[in-house]
């Protein structure tokens, strides 16, 4: 997970913990208003932002073949399986641009809300559109898989407005101590079952625990209940998990 924060709850520290910050002031130069230049923006990315693009590459490459799946032949899994490989390439791209931040000692609240948008992409939108394609397609199931996405955007959110706050407890190389709720990239879990229904063939009509209240407008997939769960457990503000 990546280190892009010295404190806050998302699922990894924020670059912005690396005490020093030389090059802050170039890049807020660089996106000022008055900076000329079409590729501007380029120039003012660290390395480490690339690294995070990365992630956001992934988890929109999982959507797409997602996609994919959907608009092909229900029979062939490739791009099933595609959707959810490309997730813990995700995982480690958001591991890896923190790494790169402390090593190159460059941050940047801008580093921050990458890592932010793209965690949302590769492990709150992109399960929720695997989890789509493999049969959660009521409508029921729709809002359900819409709150999980929602508890995502909400979890980090609230990182990055708490993550310089100081409202949480920190260890002595001023890293929170906790993490507030359960990170956003432990929806990796739900991928990883998700490939088992799939090596299974458990996806579309044989879903496991079947539909409930079939035919009504409450129809749906019990299963959806553990994304809402997850989601629930993304925004807890009680649940505190240690860090390693």
């Amino acid at each position: 997970m990546s280190k892009r924060s010295g404190s806050g709850s998302n699922g990894a520290a924020s670059k912005a913990s690396v005490a020093d910050v030389p090059s802050y002031d170039k890049q807020k130069d660089l996106l000022s208003s008055s900076t000329k230049g079409h590729f501007s923006l380029l120039k003012a990315l660290h390395m480490a932002d690339y690294i995070t693009e990365l992630n956001g590459f992934c988890g929109i490459m999982s959507v797409f073949s997602s996609l994919r799946y959907c608009l092909g032949d229900p029979a062939d899994k490739a791009n099933l399986y595609l959707a959810l490989i490309f997730l813990p390439f995700g995982l480690f791209f958001d591991f890896m641009d923190g790494r790169v931040a402390r090593w190159r000692k460059k941050s940047s609240m801008m580093g921050q809300e990458l890592d932010s948008l793209a965690d949302l992409i590769s492990f709150g939108l992109a399960p929720a559109c695997v989890a789509f394609s493999i049969g959660l397609r009521t409508t029921l199931d729709h809002i359900l898989l819409a709150v999980f996405v929602l508890c995502g955007l909400t979890r980090l959110a609230r990182f990055n407005v708490t993550a310089n706050s100081g409202d949480i407890p920190k260890d002595a190389s001023g890293k929170a101590s906790y993490f507030e709720g359960t990170p956003i990239p432990t929806t990796l879990g739900l991928d990883a079952l998700m490939a088992y229904w799939v090596s299974q063939g458990w996806v579309l009509d044989n879903v496991p625990l079947g539909v409930w209240f079939a035919g009504t407008a409450l129809e749906m997939h019990p299963v959806a209940i553990l994304f809402l769960a997850h989601g629930c457990l993304m925004c807890s503000k009680t649940l505190h998990v240690p860090k390693p």
